[in-house]
């Protein structure tokens, strides 16, 4: 369900390997009624240097060497996800892995919220195949530069917009 007006926050993660706790980057954007409120940009220390996705966001060790890890920079991510009523994901099922990898090793408590997924929305209401982010981006007008963090995160916070717009949601 994605409630009609409420708070919500969009996150993209991008990781360095195939281990869910390798993230490297994450965007999140804050999303009041229907209007983008904020948005924030972190890089993080991934807990092994081994990037093997830099081919995708262009992101490498140098990028993240003296960045914080997860477990320091929780404080202020944690508090971008204060009185929100769920986290959208374009393919949830992956952002909501990588979270809960992070916070289980820095044994941090992840967030109780519940994810609500982009994919299966442009899906749903659109019948959009295929769903990938570029796609519905390109079908909905929104700029996206893919495998940004910041950039997805700010797509997805449109496409529910959008949905919320158009009565869907």
């Amino acid at each position: 369900m994605i409630y009609s007006t409420g708070c919500f926050v969009a996150i993209d993660f991008e990781t360095a390997d195939y281990w869910p706790d390798s993230a490297c980057s994450v965007g999140l954007v804050r999303v009041v009624g229907n209007q983008i409120v904020d948005s924030a940009h972190f890089f993080i220390r991934p807990p092994r240097r081994t990037f093997v996705f830099t081919y995708l966001h262009g992101i490498s060790w140098k990028h993240v060497a003296n960045e914080p890890t997860f477990q320091e920079l929780w404080p202020r991510f944690a508090e971008k996800l204060d009185d929100v009523q769920f986290i959208a994901a374009h393919n949830a099922s992956f952002d909501r892995s990588v979270l809960m990898a992070c916070c289980q090793a820095a044994d941090l408590p992840p967030p109780i919220l519940p994810f609500q997924c982009t994919v299966r929305l442009a899906r749903k209401i659109w019948n959009l195949r295929p769903a990938n982010l570029p796609s519905v981006c390109a079908f909905l007008g929104i700029p996206l530069k893919h495998h940004d963090a910041i950039s997805d995160a700010e797509a997805c916070a449109r496409i529910v917009i959008e949905a919320r717009l158009h009565g869907h949601a």
